[in-house]
């Protein structure tokens, strides 16, 4: 899909790059190889050139993180997928008066990491500064604000993509948990039907001295980042469809 995007160029909406793309060019090397005007020579030239820099930094996420909107970050996905990774946190919901990530759990697709307050939470720093793409489910109002505030100077990932706002494009609207059913997802019976409230509780009782409430909150913590993984590609791949549906290819 990043090949095949064009707007990231300044002055190519969403309509030009439909335009682009019913025309058969569906590439940056289809555009850059196009014998003939396509806008006009001033224009086609100064669209080359942001194309050849496009090639050049293929690699480098920040290219792109730079010149994409929040709202067409997903597209980026599939070329950086390797270097992503899922995030969700855990808090302690305000307890006494204080509100403190309690849980943190990272998810690149083969590997669970999961830093616990009191244990190794300060070991999530270097963890996550390996990671040029960080996905998260309401991320961008809670988990990373959140994570901000607890590490101060830490570096996250370049991008990042909040399936909240993707799949509601998609039509999947309300919390993970209930896209997750919708979506045919389920969860091992141990925390089958567990909420962010449920959590907190298992927090409190891990601190009163209930090695089982951790294990159950890591588990419940786990799922979220794992099943993010199975969301993203559903999301991926419709919005792939979406965008080319109608084209005349």
């Amino acid at each position: 899909m990043l090949e095949q995007t064009f707007i990231h160029i300044q002055g190519i909406g969403k309509k030009t790059e439909e335009r682009l793309w019913n025309r058969g060019i569906h590439t940056w090397q289809d555009f850059v190889e196009h014998r003939g005007t396509i806008f006009s020579d001033a224009r086609d030239r100064i669209v080359r050139q942001e194309l050849e820099a496009s090639v050049e930094h293929r690699t480098n996420i920040r290219f792109f993180a730079e010149r994409l909107s929040s709202g067409d970050m997903w597209r980026i996905f599939d070329a950086f997928k390797t270097k992503a990774v899922y995030l969700d946190i855990e808090t302690s919901g305000g307890y006494q008066g204080m509100d403190e990530i309690t849980v943190i759990g990272l998810y690149n697709g083969a590997t669970v990491e999961t830093f616990v307050n009191g244990i190794d939470l300060d070991e999530f720093e270097l963890a996550i500064a390996k990671y040029d793409l960080v996905i998260t489910f309401s991320g961008s109002s809670f988990d990373l604000p959140f994570i901000r505030r607890w590490f101060p100077s830490v570096s996250l990932p370049l991008a990042h993509i909040d399936l909240r706002f993707l799949l509601k494009r998609l039509g999947y609207s309300g919390g993970l948990k209930k896209i997750e059913k919708e979506l045919g997802v389920v969860r091992n019976a141990e925390i089958d039907g567990m909420n962010g409230f449920e959590a907190v509780m298992l927090w409190k009782a891990y601190q009163w001295g209930d090695r089982d409430a951790l294990e159950t909150l890591i588990q419940y913590n786990t799922a979220d980042i794992v099943n993010l993984e199975y969301l993203m590609e559903i999301g991926y791949r419709k919005m792939k469809e979406r965008a080319f549906s109608g084209l005349q290819y």
